[in-house]
């Protein structure tokens, strides 16, 4: 017997309001033309003034249970991957978990960047295994308008804010590829490259700090390992490629997204795409583009689906699960 974490649910939440590309034109030398040429973005919500990282974690989160046919009282943990957190602390888990009116259990934050929702499924994944925890609610929130510096087109233009949510279940599974549930995961670090993305403030530094990056090069390392990872994670499952019924990779870039998929050897359609309607949602982008996806008609029951994501740090990785 082989004790799988099964996504039983899924569910997202998109503040209001939408940016299109040339709402921007107002402001910066840029033009809707410009942005959709190097990222594939059109358009990306923002949260309302007042609106938390928390809230859209919440509403995501209370769309997964509804999902499922679950309350949250029957939920053994909550873990929110997120790099805008309303407050230093407590953590933005604990402010969801009252939110939903879950007083067991316990919450607690992920910060890996983009690569959070990747880190923190790979935390869900070794409780369940592990038999601390038979039901996790997981949850990818952010709020990156709060840290963009509006004068800087390089970066301003590429992030929006919203959250995405997957229930994950203990299953017993036969201990093969053919279980439903995560089959394998990957994680990776290296901090010296910190510097071609990251915020330039922090508690230490008493400001919240605007994010800085050097496009060009997280470019060059983001294909090279999304797609590395991405095969490591599928050795471990002991599955191919052409096993793959579809890749769910973190929303950063249109380019980023068509560069790994052609060094896997996958056609972009069996790539589940959002980036165009959210742009880049940091955590929020994977389990945004999983629901998404469900919603579309795309990923159904007994798909198997390999989801990559790199981050500030640098860090990256990738799960391999069939739903």
């Amino acid at each position: 017997m082989t004790i799988r974490a099964v996504v039983t649910g899924v569910g997202h939440y998109l503040p209001d309001r939408v940016v299109e590309n040339a709402e921007f034109e107002k402001t910066l030398e840029t033009t809707d033309d410009w942005i959709r040429s190097r990222s594939g973005i059109e358009r990306r919500h923002f949260a309302a003034e007042g609106q938390t990282t928390s809230d859209l974690a919440t509403r995501a989160a209370r769309a997964a249970l509804a999902d499922a046919g679950i309350t949250a009282d029957s939920v053994d943990a909550l873990i929110v991957a997120t790099s805008t957190a309303d407050l230093t602390f407590p953590s933005a888990a604990t402010m969801v978990q009252a939110e939903l009116g879950m007083t067991t259990g316990f919450a607690f934050d992920v910060q890996a960047v983009c690569a959070g929702f990747i880190y923190a499924l790979a935390n869900a994944n070794a409780l369940i295994v592990s038999g601390q925890a038979k039901r996790i609610l997981v949850i990818g929130a952010e709020t990156f308008s709060r840290i963009m510096d509006w004068t800087d087109r390089g970066t301003c233009v590429l992030f929006g804010d919203g959250a995405g949510a997957l229930v994950l279940e203990a299953v017993e599974g036969a201990g093969t590829k053919a279980d439903r549930g995560i089959l394998s995961t990957d994680l990776h670090s290296d901090g010296r490259f910190r510097d071609i993305l990251y915020v330039d403030g922090g508690v230490s530094k008493q400001n919240t700090g605007f994010l800085r990056m050097q496009g060009k090069e997280v470019f060059r390392h983001a294909v090279e390992k999304l797609a590395s990872t991405a095969t490591t994670a599928m050795e471990k499952a002991g599955i191919t490629s052409e096993e793959i019924d579809w890749v769910v990779p973190h929303q950063a870039n249109i380019r980023i997204i068509s560069g790994t998929a052609k060094k896997l050897g996958l056609p972009m359609e069996r790539v589940v795409v959002t980036v165009q309607d959210h742009g880049n949602t940091s955590a929020a982008s994977i389990p945004l583009a999983l629901s998404v996806g469900k919603a579309r008609g795309q990923i159904k029951s007994g798909d198997l689906v390999v989801t990559e994501a790199i981050g500030g740090g640098l860090a990256w990785g990738s799960v391999v699960l069939r739903w």
